[in-house]
């Protein structure tokens, strides 16, 4: 029996409508368009139903014939999901602050249509309570509470996990015990810190699973892998004291069931752009450092596995499969995708997909989808579907004076798309593909007459490298070699403080206030050029 072919939900200021997946990429004869714009548009998590928002009522459909499931009067609705078992519908509205307001989250049975539930929530952070895969169990956070409740039972709170102040929470996926992950901030001088419980088993920290303190953390994001084995942690801070980033200062912590913690030791300064865990739960990847980025795949005992060197990325996704790995740079990147061969750690194909806002794997673990979407791009709105190996096999631009939102590929249960072998040569397509073509590396009009040396390189480009042990039949390195590599690394050390400083001084040179601890490192530009010159004799 041949697999089903997954359709793609296309939201747009014209309209809702699905289409048919690859290969023929094809309107969904079974949906009829909504020429109305819709808010929200949401799958079931098996991808048998389909629900949207227009501004007069939220619809539930059959996504096998379209036919109509469920209809309701609630034109505000800005937000929704479905129960992991598709029991309930959650409904979400923006919270008003009329004392005879009425509840704006609702919880609705599917089977009946009846609500089971309203409630308050204000903030469309985490306003949807989080079901285990068996709906068995749900939780939702309320003044600094997590209430749960099982069987879909929201009348009676079955228990409730206390702590000084609950911020984020996720519950595990999977089947049970069921696990949850909480956050909960650090202050007047304490540090934050992340524990993982056992329902219900909550009775204070010697209870916890694993707990892990850090400091440096005003927000966290959370990621189980899928065997609900480990938790990943990404702590953040707004500002980097150091005046070294922009971007604030993140760290990455490993939290497992079996109580063991670790903080990731990345190996290049800057900030993490992107984490993510393996379908295999046993490794997850990091990009991560100042551009050029670096790449790197960890196992368990947070050991680098593999490295992807250097390059303009900024995010990753593993195939649903987990045999295919995509890093990309979007954003304020040019759109460059490297896909790799997970198993060989080979590069398969390097296409390019400019302006793109949006990227995500086709269940079948063959396709991609790539968008150009309003709000974040108002001009040259549209997507496209690609093979792996490059190829765009569809392409569909926005109309003028129209705009595109979201596009979401319908998903399904695991396993019904089993891995395939890995293809490196092109995917026929009358579209073609967009490979990259290497581009110039920008020089300053000083050097621009003069042969290429490595000192006149903005950046110093790394290359791929396998760093499982004995990978490249290489021994360990002798003491005098990994003596040098230390003073290699120091030296290149000691080149980004003093890039640091010169761009402090021009910074000063503008006449702009610098603070404290900046000029407290442009006072040691005399001592780093002393170090400079010590480690330029001996390596």
């Amino acid at each position: 029996m041949a697999p089903p072919t997954p359709l793609l939900a296309v939201r747009g200021s014209d309209g809702t409508v699905l289409l048919r997946g690859p290969p023929n990429c094809e309107k969904n004869a079974d949906f009829q368009r909504d020429p109305r714009q819709s808010r929200y548009v949401a799958f079931s998590k098996d991808g048998t139903l389909f629900a949207w928002c227009n501004g007069e009522k939220v619809t539930v459909v059959k996504v096998a014939d379209g036919s109509q499931v469920r209809s309701f009067d609630l034109p505000k609705t800005a937000m929704l999901a479905f129960s992991p078992l598709n029991t309930v519908l959650a409904t979400w509205q923006v919270y008003s602050k009329n004392p005879q307001g009425d509840a704006n989250l609702q919880l609705w049975d599917l089977q009946t249509g009846t609500c089971l539930k309203a409630l308050y929530h204000k903030k469309v952070q985490g306003w949807c309570p989080s079901w285990s895969d068996d709906e068995k169990i749900a939780v939702r956070s309320v003044n600094n509470e997590l209430h749960f409740f099982e069987n879909n039972d929201f009348s009676t709170i079955a228990n409730k996990l206390h702590l000084q102040k609950v911020s984020e929470f996720v519950l595990s996926p999977g089947s049970q015990p069921s696990k949850v992950a909480v956050y909960v901030p650090g202050n007047k001088g304490a540090p934050s810190f992340v524990r993982l419980y056992q329902y219900p088993n909550f009775g204070g920290p010697t209870c916890a699973l694993a707990n892990k303190s850090f400091f440096k953390a005003d927000r966290v994001t959370m990621l189980w892998n899928k065997k609900a084995t480990a938790v990943l942690v990404q702590a953040s801070i707004e500002v980097d004291k150091t005046g070294a980033s922009y971007y604030g200062e993140q760290t990455l912590h490993y939290l497992a069931t079996n109580g063991e913690t670790s903080a990731v030791q990345l190996q290049k300064n800057g900030p993490i752009y992107d984490v993510a865990w393996s379908p295999s739960s046993t490794e997850f990847c990091v990009v991560y450092g100042f551009m050029p980025a670096k790449a790197t795949v960890y196992n368990l005992k947070c050991d680098p596995v593999f490295d992807f060197g250097t390059g303009p990325r900024n995010a990753v996704y593993y195939s649903p499969q987990g045999h295919i790995l995509v890093l990309a740079g979007f954003g304020n990147l040019r759109g460059q995708m490297e896909v790799w061969d997970v198993k060989k750690w080979k590069q398969v194909s390097k296409p390019q997909a400019p302006d793109s806002t949006h990227f995500a794997w086709c269940p079948d673990g063959e396709h991609v989808v790539t968008s150009t979407c309003a709000p974040r791009l108002r001009v040259s709105n549209g997507y496209k579907i690609w093979h792996y190996t490059g190829t765009v096999l569809y392409k569909q631009d926005t109309p003028t004076g129209t705009e595109l939102w979201e596009t979401v590929w319908q998903p399904f249960p695991d396993g019904t798309f089993p891995e395939r072998p890995v293809k490196y040569q092109a995917a026929p397509s009358e579209l073609g593909s967009t490979e990259s073509k290497p581009a110039q590396a920008y020089r300053p009009p000083a050097l621009r007459n003069k042969p290429v040396t490595a000192s006149s390189k903005l950046h110093e480009e790394e290359p791929p490298q396998n760093m499982r042990p004995g990978a490249t039949g290489d021994k360990q390195l002798s003491k005098t070699a990994l003596k040098n590599q230390k003073k290699r690394e120091a030296k290149k050390a000691a080149k980004q403080k003093l890039k640091a400083i010169d761009e402090l001084k021009a910074l000063q040179a503008t006449g702009k206030p610098i603070q404290k601890n900046q000029l407290e490192k442009m006072e040691k530009e005399a001592q780093l050029m002393k170090e400079l010159e010590d480690l330029q004799l001996v390596v």
